[in-house]
């Protein structure tokens, strides 16, 4: 069993959170900690949604509001799946550099573009040579 299985019912994760039933029910309606539910419709909680029970019960006994406890979980689980994105995305750049040594050297192009080289080459550069002068030079 993990964190995330949903296997208390709801007269026991209000008795793990110290809380009412009602108030899990409440809750539920605000989506403040949104359970799982069985095929009969009843609710499961898992034990990530008792500790958030007792999260938002510690938050509301300081004076925060219902809504800004929710606008809190909401910030926190993006967070949460933001930080997880960049553990993904960092495990699957450390996997292409041990695939492809020295093939992942980049500089600007001309343009502004990103350019891709070879490790130990360097970016072409223009030397191209322009001239100007004003048009009152001219005449």
């Amino acid at each position: 069993m993990d964190e995330l299985s949903p296997v208390f019912p709801i007269a026991v994760a209000a008795e793990l959170a110290g809380m009412h039933p009602q108030t899990l029910r409440q809750y539920d309606r605000l989506g403040l900690v949104v359970p799982r539910r069985t095929a009969g419709q009843s609710r499961r909680y898992s034990m990530r949604d008792v500790v958030q029970l007792r999260e938002i019960a510690r938050m509301s006994a300081e004076g925060l509001n219902l809504e800004g406890i929710r606008r809190i979980l909401e910030l926190e689980n993006q967070v949460s799946s933001l930080s997880a994105r960049v553990r993904e995305l960092e495990a699957a750049l450390a996997d292409e550099m041990l695939a492809r040594p020295g093939r992942r050297v980049f500089a600007a192009g001309e343009s502004g573009d990103v350019v891709s080289l070879r490790a130990g080459t360097r970016a072409k550069k223009s030397n191209q040579v322009v001239v100007w002068r004003p048009w009152s030079a001219r005449d």
